[in-house]
């Protein structure tokens, strides 16, 4: 049985000040670890969804990635800056050090902020509103299916519809 370990997110978060829909996830996994950048297992559909809303090839390095993210507007981070964690497993997640949503938002035009999953919208509102709510900032988040491959009730057509469908209100034409 793999172990507990405590880990710190080593990456920063991808923004600029056009930033305005945040797309948090809850910790990197594994492969995103070693790679050092959001969604790298190659079975995460995140940058094949992303690719097919925008009506963009897929992206395949981190520079390539950044510049479908930055090009359209969005802000990508995670609601976890440290945890204890065994393996990939967010079920496991426990210790939580939330990542500085607040101080993101306070440099940024963000006007929504959308969970990829149920974890990460749960992690947020027990970590991360609270404090945004003290700080007047906007703490709502809007929950989208998970682009996990564990998340197999979900085809990538049927990601891509109902994600383009909650956030085209925010999107700049």
């Amino acid at each position: 049985m793999e172990q507990y370990k405590t880990i710190k997110h080593t990456f920063e978060p991808v923004w600029n000040e056009q930033s305005e829909i945040l797309i948090l996830g809850t910790f990197p996994s594994v492969k995103s670890r070693e790679n050092q950048f959001y969604y790298g297992h190659p079975q995460n559909r995140f940058w094949k969804l992303l690719a097919g809303i925008y009506e963009e090839p897929v992206p395949e390095t981190v520079d390539a990635k950044k510049e479908l993210i930055l090009k359209h507007h969005l802000a990508v981070w995670d609601v976890i800056g440290q945890c204890d964690i065994t393996g990939s497993s967010d079920s496991s997640i426990r210790n939580v050090i939330p990542a500085d949503i607040a101080g993101l938002l306070a440099k940024t035009s963000i006007t929504a902020i959308f969970g990829n999953g149920n974890k990460a919208c749960e992690l947020f509102q027990k970590y991360t509103a609270p404090a945004l709510t003290a700080l007047a900032q906007t703490s709502a988040i809007q929950k989208l299916p998970s682009t996990s491959p564990a998340n197999a009730a979900w085809r990538l057509d049927r990601l891509c519809a109902h994600w383009q469908e909650k956030i085209n209100p925010f999107l700049i034409p």
